[in-house]
């Protein structure tokens, strides 16, 4: 045999090992989410609040109680979550927010929230209707440039 295909079996025989690995390791991982979900399933209850503010920050910013910090693993205090800070009853309190329904929370308004533990779920309108904010998302470089090219050839942009 030559010397490169034994270099190639072998990175054959790493790659497929790795792709084994992480099968295993995200059906362990699944397994693990349906039973949180579960057990917010069977936690959760609706509240009424007054949304106060919302924003995306870090785990240690965000005024969480300091048994949350410790459970939480190393590597996701660092990241940002959104947090929704809303006064419940007569006592404010800070909520992580389900990435699903963070951007239709509107701030200043009272709603109907569905609260497991201190992540929310689900909000609801008290008065009115709940509608998500404007898609105000910036655009990138490269649809900028297309979108400029669009309009000196003359044709329709693409949206």
């Amino acid at each position: 045999m030559r010397p490169w295909t034994i270099v190639l079996l072998v990175i054959l025989i790493v790659l497929i090992a790795a792709i084994v690995a992480l099968y295993i390791f995200g059906r362990k991982a699944q397994k693990k989410q349906a039973e949180q979900e579960k057990q917010m399933e069977a936690y959760k209850q609706t509240v009424t609040m007054l949304v106060i503010d919302k924003k995306r920050m870090k785990l240690k910013d965000a005024g969480l109680p300091q048994a949350v910090l410790d459970n939480t693993p190393k590597l996701l205090r660092s990241s940002k979550l959104p947090i929704v800070k809303a006064k419940v009853g007569p006592q404010i309190v800070s909520l992580v927010c389900d990435e699903k329904i963070f951007d239709i929370v509107p701030i200043k308004k009272e709603v109907k929230a569905t609260v497991s533990g201190i992540y929310l779920t689900g909000v609801r309108a008290l008065r009115g209707t709940l509608t998500p904010p404007a898609d105000t998302k910036k655009k990138g470089w490269f649809k900028r440039k297309v979108e400029a090219l669009q309009e000196k050839a003359g044709a329709k942009p693409i949206k």
